[in-house]
């Protein structure tokens, strides 16, 4: 008769079988850990290539080359440069959003939470310059090739999410949600116009502080719809409005 090893060799204990298990997962947790160190790397790399090169002049050779890998392996993690522009943005979009929802007001303050997640936004581009040029393509021109549509209307939309707090509380004033969204509109447009002027070194020319003239904007925004903001004498309208 003959007789297999396997059939001679015990069956593992439900012990031995947990433990084989948990030492499988804490391998997965190593090798996932790995790839995100070696993720966050190549971002890191992607980010000072695109700051120099902008996203159309940069490449993944030289992403690679930046970050100490080889072409070909920056495509266990990315399929192209574009995407990896997406993976930075999508990050910096997180930590704007973050910056946002911790902004707080007083419960049943409308304009003094418009105050505050207005100046949560402008402060952190304000502060995060590079993340100003990753968020408006400005690292080179303002539409970069090669970037889906898909994937353009994925960031857009986490930009939005960042903003739509100060539409909420617009429309919390009493803005009906066409004005609240025209107002939100206005306000974000007035911000980046000040952050652009703040980073280029522009804003000197008029002997302002980007920060300062924002504030002053807020301030008169509230004003015009909030019935207890201080310096409210007359009924406000909708600016946009016909």
């Amino acid at each position: 008769m003959n007789v297999h090893l396997d059939e001679l060799r015990p069956l593992p204990s439900a012990a031995d079988q947990a433990e084989a298990q948990r030492q499988l997962e804490l391998r997965q947790q190593r090798q996932l850990a790995m790839s995100d160190t070696r993720r966050a790397h190549v971002l890191d790399a992607a980010r000072r290539v695109f700051a120099d090169k902008g996203v159309e002049g940069a490449s993944i050779r030289e992403i690679a080359r930046e970050a100490g890998y080889t072409a070909g392996a920056l495509y266990s993690y990315f399929d192209s440069k574009e995407a990896i522009y997406g993976a930075l943005l999508a990050e910096s979009l997180d930590r704007l959003l973050a910056e946002v929802q911790a902004a707080r007001a007083p419960k049943g303050q409308p304009g003094q939470a418009l105050a505050a997640k207005a100046q949560a936004w402008f402060g952190f581009y304000a502060s995060h310059p590079r993340d100003l040029d990753l968020g408006f393509y400005l690292v080179n021109g303002l539409a970069p090739h090669g970037l889906t549509h898909e994937l353009d209307r994925a960031l857009n939309e986490r930009l939005l999410e960042a903003l739509r707090p100060c539409e909420h509380a617009l429309e919390d004033l009493g803005l009906p949600p066409d004005a609240a969204a025209r107002e939100n509109a206005a306000l974000f447009a007035h911000g980046m116009g000040l952050l652009l002027l703040k980073h280029t070194g522009r804003i000197r020319l008029f002997g302002q502080a980007a920060e300062a003239l924002f504030a002053q904007y807020v301030d008169r925004l509230v004003e015009r719809f909030d019935p207890a903001a201080p310096g409210r004498t007359l009924p406000q309208r909708d600016l946009f409005a016909d």
